[in-house]
């Protein structure tokens, strides 16, 4: 009876285990990809402020290139920098509970084969 409640045990650490990894990995790319975000919006900023204030700029909108003010595309450039900051700093608070979850979820299985060495040997036979 206990060994097959170390089992059901075992699969529920097992499910949460990998769900908390897989979450990990989305925050990790979605980080990732706001790092990319912030990068090119630097990037087209100090482009943009070599310009004169003269100078024709145009913003791409899908195939179309519109003539815009450069205060309007800095503006906008700046927009996008900054929410890309403040999402990697949420982002980052998620990557921390989930890393402190995954330690806790680590340690309960740790645990669970501690206590029962025969569980532990099914599992590594499998």
């Amino acid at each position: 009876m206990a060994d097959e409640a170390n089992r059901t045990a075992f699969l529920e650490i097992q499910g949460r285990m990998i769900e908390t990894t897989a979450k990990l990995k989305q925050v990790q790319n979605q980080m990732r990809n706001k790092e990319g975000e912030k990068k090119r919006a630097y990037l087209t900023l100090d482009e943009l402020r070599q310009l004169s204030d003269d100078t024709n700029t145009y913003k791409s909108i899908g195939r179309t290139f519109v003539l815009e003010p450069k205060s309007v595309l800095m503006d906008e450039q700046e927009q996008k920098f900054k929410d890309s900051e403040s999402a990697i700093a949420s982002l980052q608070t998620s990557k921390e509970y989930l890393e402190k979850q995954l330690g806790e979820v680590e340690a309960n299985l740790r645990e669970l084969l501690q206590q029962d060495p025969g569980l532990a040997r099914q599992i590594m036979s499998i």
